[in-house]
């Protein structure tokens, strides 16, 4: 059956709320008419809604959204899939069937928060409570951070043995998924986690990231303590109204990085 997406736009003082109640209309009566809503993307800032469904023609889709809510499409697209994915990349669906783009597996050409973890102390760990224990941290460890992941829309880029490399299009929330994975880690015994986190423009290869800023953010990892979230200064910058609180941590000399670096801690709750 064909895919549609339609748009909804002038929704005026419409709330992601207020979509979602529209959109549950929606499924209630959508057998009705043959048709079944997939998801949905609010666009609250341009007060647009747009709405992706199977339907036998276009006539079937207003028809559903007329008798579910009364909110009729300005225009209705017939999509194939893959020219879906290219124009909107990676997504997945919040608890209303609602679509949150995620960043994509494509070349990472613009800016980016990139963030290392790594376990603190993992070699003595294994020294000694032995490999078994220390296999059984770095698990927690795996399923904490790739679960706040998820939750932020970052993407991990690789695992670097003890740790994981992952990148953000949102400083914000990249710095709120490293909260986030402090906070989960709280309550694991023997695992305090070293964050390190900056902002820049790496480069991709073969599904890897390169560049000056990935050195940056592996070399504040590895200045931090477990437990800690060290930024650059350009993560506070751009960060400014986010309701984060950052300490100096002053001017630190960082391998392979010609001037002293600014670094800043982030409060989590500690």
């Amino acid at each position: 059956m064909p895919i549609f997406m339609d748009v909804h736009p002038g929704l005026g003082e419409a709330t992601p709320e207020d979509i979602a109640a529209a959109h549950r209309r929606d499924l209630e009566v959508q057998d009705e008419f043959g048709v079944r809503f997939l998801t949905y993307w609010f666009n609250d800032s341009d007060e647009k809604a747009f709405c992706l469904v199977e339907a036998p023609d276009a006539k079937s889709v207003k028809a559903c959204h007329k008798i579910a809510h009364g909110l009729m499409p300005h225009d209705i697209i017939e999509v194939a899939t893959p020219t879906m994915n290219q124009f909107l990349g990676e997504f997945y669906l919040d608890d209303d069937d609602r679509a949150i783009t995620t960043a994509t597996s494509q070349p990472d050409s613009g800016l980016r928060a990139i963030v290392f973890t790594d376990i603190e102390g993992s070699t003595d760990i294994s020294t000694r409570l032995g490999d078994a224990a220390a296999m059984e941290l770095l698990r927690e460890h795996n399923e904490i951070v790739r679960g706040r992941l998820d939750e932020s829309a970052g993407r991990e880029v690789k695992h670097t043995g003890d740790g994981i490399l992952a990148c953000f299009t949102s400083v914000s929330r990249a710095v709120d998924a490293a909260v986030e994975i402090q906070r989960h880690t709280v309550d694991v015994e023997g695992l305090r986690i070293k964050i390190g986190l900056t902002v820049g423009e790496p480069v991709e290869e073969s599904d890897d990231i390169y560049g000056a800023s990935v050195n940056l953010a592996a070399r504040i990892c590895a200045h931090a303590a477990g437990g800690q979230i060290l930024t650059s200064g350009t993560v506070k910058d751009l960060t400014v109204g986010k309701n984060i609180d950052f300490a100096e941590r002053g001017m630190i000399a960082l391998k392979g990085f010609p001037d002293p670096v600014q670094l800043y801690e982030v409060s989590w709750g500690i």
